[in-house]
This record gives structure tokens, sequence and C-alpha cells, in this order.
């Protein structure tokens, strides 16, 4: 599937085709984020795009952040915009081949950007990715779109992909989305 390849997302990014790119932390992320104490926890953010997510935990003190995205454009971009950041914390590459174990994964766009067909092996990955207590925390598109991606769905068919590989799953409405997408998210929480 095209919308699989490197070529295919560098190619957004070099168009400047990000809708998806809210231009700063999601609030609902930021919110999680601000009730977590410990700045030594090691989190992962896959599919980062510019990494708004990763500049607001770095500029809060956290320094065990590491992004991780398939295009080089976004990574180059963030680096160059965020002094200080270790350039050894940023991986070109893709999400199914990265090997490490983390506390956190925040699941911003990724889930959303594969292939429907694949949604299952990203779950067990994310599984395998984090550490024992370990949590996934997001969030999920709870509605339908023609075409992909973005690729949409539902709190029924996520809890198929996650319930087999997590201990805890909670998936709720999310109350604090950015308003274009009011009422069509889901805030995840998953525990290994």
């Amino acid at each position: 599937m095209e919308a699989l390849s490197e070529q295919y997302w560098k190619e957004r990014y070099q168009k400047q085709e990000t809708g998806w790119d809210l231009g700063e932390v999601s609030p609902p992320i930021k919110a999680y984020f601000e009730t977590v104490e410990n700045k030594e926890l090691k989190v992962l953010i896959p599919g980062c795009g510019n990494g708004h997510e990763g500049r607001y935990l770095f500029n809060k003190g956290y320094m065990n952040i590491y992004l991780l995205d398939f295009a080089s454009e976004p990574l180059d971009t963030f680096y160059l915009n965020t002094p200080g950041f270790p350039k050894e914390n940023l991986y070109n590459e893709d999400f199914f081949s990265h090997e490490g174990r983390y506390d956190i994964i925040v699941e911003q766009t990724l889930f959303c950007a594969i292939d429907p067909n694949i949604r299952s092996r990203y779950a067990q990955h994310l599984s395998k990715l984090l550490k024992p207590g370990g949590k996934v925390i997001g969030l999920l598109f709870n509605r339908s779109f023609v075409g992909g991606p973005p690729f949409g769905g539902n709190k029924e068919e996520y809890l198929t992909y996650f319930s087999p590989n997590f201990s805890k799953v909670k998936l709720e409405d999310c109350y604090n989305s950015i308003s274009p997408r009011s009422g069509s998210e889901l805030f995840i929480q998953l525990e290994k």
C-alpha cells in the first residue's frame, strides 16, 4: 500500500500536506502529562511528525524522550528547532522494525495512518515495546473516513486489537479535543 511507504510520507511533508498537524501539542495529551510527576520516564512518540508533543515534554524537563518517524523531514526540522535535544533520540525508521522498551508510548497519529489490515500487528508491537506496567496513551478517531489515510474506526473495533495485548484497556470519549475533532476522538489508556 502506497501510504505505508517512506516515499509517500516524505512527499506529504515536502508538499506540506499535513492536515493532521495541529501546530502544537494536542490538548488531551498535554492534559495527561500535566498529571505525570516522574520526568525520568522513558517516552516514545512513534509517527511523531513535527514532534509538537516531544518538544512540549522536552521543554517541561523530560529527558528520556524518543521520537520516531518514517519520514526524515519532520525529524530534521524538529532537531533544528529544538536546541539541546539529543539527536540520538530521533529514529528515522519503520515503527514495526523499532526495538526498545518504554514506560509510556504516545499515540497521536500513527494508528490512523497505517493500513487497517495491520492494526492487530500494530497492537502486538506496541505491547512488545512497553516495559511491564508501561502505558500507551493518546488519541484515536471514533468515526469513519472515505478512503485514507486517515483511516477511522470505533471503540468496538479497537477493543478487538488491544484487549488481547494489554491487561487494562480504557477507551473514553475525549472531552478536550480541539473543536474540529470534538465528538470524534477517543482518549486511550492501555496498560501492559
